[in-house]
């Protein structure tokens, strides 16, 4: 073997192990930027640490609990959408399941009759609404987006009312337009709907679940809790 292919056989192995250390230092910007994501989506919601770093200390103070366990706190926010019109409407239940999915961020369940009822011509089965369940991260990302963005969006908006507990710690009130959260297209809705929004809380009392929903910034209208 003369001298030049020797040459050319030492640059094609230099180049081929140059290419692969280039592959493996990809491969580990990648790895890390993967690593980066989920340590990102590990994160707790800010609503989540403000509730642990700040109100869950000033609700011990101001109702005296005397271990962490009493504190109430945010279980889970249900969002439930009757539908009448699906008797008569064959694209309603797909309409508002993909209304609440591009609100909640997750895939709602379909709710059906649990018995007939003749005078509305319901039959056990039917299909009569759309609810979906949140919990956990999505919970917190989605009170926050309700309080900080779209109760805001309400013309003359002047707070919930406060009158709408059931005694038990839980809290429900009605949204009358969807078109006020800012993942709802409104060139792209079939009408305007209205749905509930219930918070479901492990508070005892609704005074204690109103100061808890007060402090994650529910914007109560300015009277009592009746």
């Amino acid at each position: 073997m003369n001298q030049e292919n020797l040459e050319n056989q030492e640059s094609n192995q230099t180049d081929s192990v140059k290419s692969e250390s280039n592959k493996k230092s990809q491969s580990k910007r990648q790895q890390s930027v993967k690593a980066a994501g989920k340590v990102s989506n590990t994160k707790p919601p800010s609503l989540l640490r403000k509730y642990r770093e700040e109100l869950a200390p000033q609700l011990m103070k101001e109702f005296g609990y005397t271990v962490p366990l009493q504190v109430p706190r945010l279980e889970k926010i249900v969002m439930n959408v009757g539908l009448g019109e699906a008797l008569t409407n064959s694209n309603a239940i797909d309409n508002v399941t993909q209304m609440l999915t591009a609100i909640s961020g997750q895939k709602p369940v379909v709710t059906k009759a649990r018995k007939s009822i003749a005078g509305f011509k319901i039959r056990e089965g039917m299909q009569i609404g759309v609810m979906v369940t949140l919990r956990g991260r999505r919970m917190y990302e989605f009170a926050e987006r309700l309080t900080g963005a779209a109760l805001p969006r309400i013309r003359d908006f002047r707070g919930v009312p406060t009158n709408s507990f059931d005694g038990q710690g839980n809290y429900s009130f009605g949204i009358r337009e969807q078109v006020i959260f800012p993942e709802i297209d409104y060139n792209r809705i079939d009408r305007i709907r209205s749905f509930q929004v219930t918070f479901v809380t492990t508070a005892r009392k609704d005074q204690e679940a109103f100061r808890l929903l007060e402090l994650f910034g529910v914007p109560f209208a300015k009277v009592g809790v009746n």
